[in-house]
């Protein structure tokens, strides 16, 4: 399989950050390791979406964890598409689990997980989670990292 990398329209290139998640381009690349099984992590600690109702910033840290078959997410493209839900509203679940919807259409990997952990929004935080096929046995599957909200006490 040759590689796609002469394709790709933002890498190389002054990109601004898309005005919403629906006019992003998410961009893919060939895996060069397609016939090795093993899992990606992207972790973006500094999420930030609109609350649908109130207008106010909501952050969450992601943590997208994937077993990739035939194709790699180009990073540079996840990182303008997740900047674009920065002015989107929308609640929690809706943001994690279309960022992680759009990865699995765009990718067809044997598996991929994403962890939303929310910081609190009227007191209580809200952590989301969705997946989309199986891990494979053999591969390690590390746990996300992110501590259970605590507060300050």
């Amino acid at each position: 399989m040759v590689n796609n990398y002469q394709t790709l329209k933002q890498l190389g290139v002054q990109s601004k950050i898309p005005l919403s998640p629906d006019d992003a381009l998410l961009e893919k690349v060939v895996n060069p390791h397609s016939k090795t099984l093993y899992l990606t992590r992207f972790t973006a600690p500094e999420f930030t979406s609109l609350c649908p109702v109130s207008g106010q910033p909501d952050f969450a840290h992601l943590v997208i964890d994937y077993v990739p078959d035939q194709w790699l997410v180009e990073s540079k493209s996840l990182k303008l598409y997740l900047g674009a839900f920065r002015n989107h509203g929308a609640f929690h679940e809706e943001c994690t689990v279309s960022v992680g919807k759009r990865l699995a259409d765009l990718l067809a990997p044997h598996f991929l997980r994403i962890g939303g952990y929310w910081y609190p929004r009227g007191g209580i935080p809200i952590d989301v989670f969705w997946k989309y096929g199986v891990c494979p046995s053999d591969v390690w599957l590390p746990d996300q990292g992110v501590a259970p909200y605590r507060g300050r006490g």
